[in-house]
């Protein structure tokens, strides 16, 4: 019998991003995790403010290479790496030189909303997928933290439920207190689609905002989160009607057991975990 495969995937883990309330759950969950006895894998993306020298980032030529096709342009996915050695954990890191290497994360320094936030999203996601591929390591579960994510499980479960690597994967979303009042283009579900997609599997996302895109994400996983203990109104109403399995709020003392126990008796029961 293997190991449990846990792939986490932030749009922020300390100390690359300064710590707040989901960088510090995606940089410690995973140790937790790995500590309480799975094998874990860990995304980002590679943000231009984080300093590649201070933090020993480095290419992986091997992962890198590969162009993908958002909104009919070619854009090269970078794959870096670099390793948190207290915690014995690897990162690797999303980047395009279009997309991530600005200053800022998801605003500029006028503090207004980037306007590709969209195209970025749709980049790292499936950046992350088609990595996960090369790496040939196939996860028994996909945790995604923060709205940068939350198109994986659309992904996971239309466009890559066949490939090998993703077939038996089960997918978690969660929730934070990271909504934002900007919207999206409007043709943001149309630039999602591509081969395994229809338009009727992103209706969600005719509402072009935080909430569509978090709704759309709850609506493919296969358990919810309230990574929180505020999230947004329509959200929070929505996350208490799901019919799937979810966790509420843990305190930070708590959260590394709850989340493993959830991952155990909701996620990995019907997994078979073979060599």
């Amino acid at each position: 019998m293997r190991k449990a495969r846990i792939l986490f995937v932030s749009s922020e883990i300390h100390p690359y991003l300064e710590m707040d309330e989901q960088s510090k759950i995606a940089r410690f969950l995973p140790q937790g995790i790995q500590e309480r006895g799975k094998e874990i894998r860990t995304f980002m993306p590679k943000f231009g403010c984080i300093n590649e020298r201070r933090n020993q980032l480095h290419e992986v030529i091997r992962l890198s290479g590969m162009n993908l096709i958002i909104d009919d342009s070619d854009h090269p996915l970078i794959i870096k790496v670099a390793s948190i050695q207290a915690a014995r954990m690897q990162v690797y890191f999303i980047d395009n030189e279009e997309y991530f290497q600005r200053k800022q994360t998801f605003r500029d320094a006028e503090n207004v909303f980037f306007p590709d936030n969209d195209d970025r999203s749709i980049f790292f996601c499936r950046g992350v997928l088609e990595t996960v591929k090369k790496l040939g390591w196939a996860p028994d579960i996909i945790h995604c933290h923060g709205w940068l994510t939350a198109l994986l499980p659309l992904f996971i479960k239309t466009s890559y439920k066949d490939d090998p690597m993703f077939h038996n994967s089960k997918v978690v979303y969660s929730l934070y207190n990271d909504s934002f009042e900007e919207s999206f283009s409007e043709n943001f579900g149309k630039k999602t689609l591509m081969e395994g997609l229809v338009a009727n599997d992103v209706k969600e996302l005719k509402e072009h905002n935080y909430v569509g895109l978090t709704k759309l994400a709850m609506q493919w996983s296969d358990g919810v989160i309230q990574g929180s203990e505020t999230i947004h109104p329509k959200v929070d109403e929505a996350f208490k009607s799901l019919s799937k399995p979810t966790l509420q709020y843990q305190a930070p003392d708590d959260y590394v057991s709850a989340y493993d126990n959830f991952y155990d008796e909701a996620l990995l029961e019907d997994v078979v975990l073979a060599d």
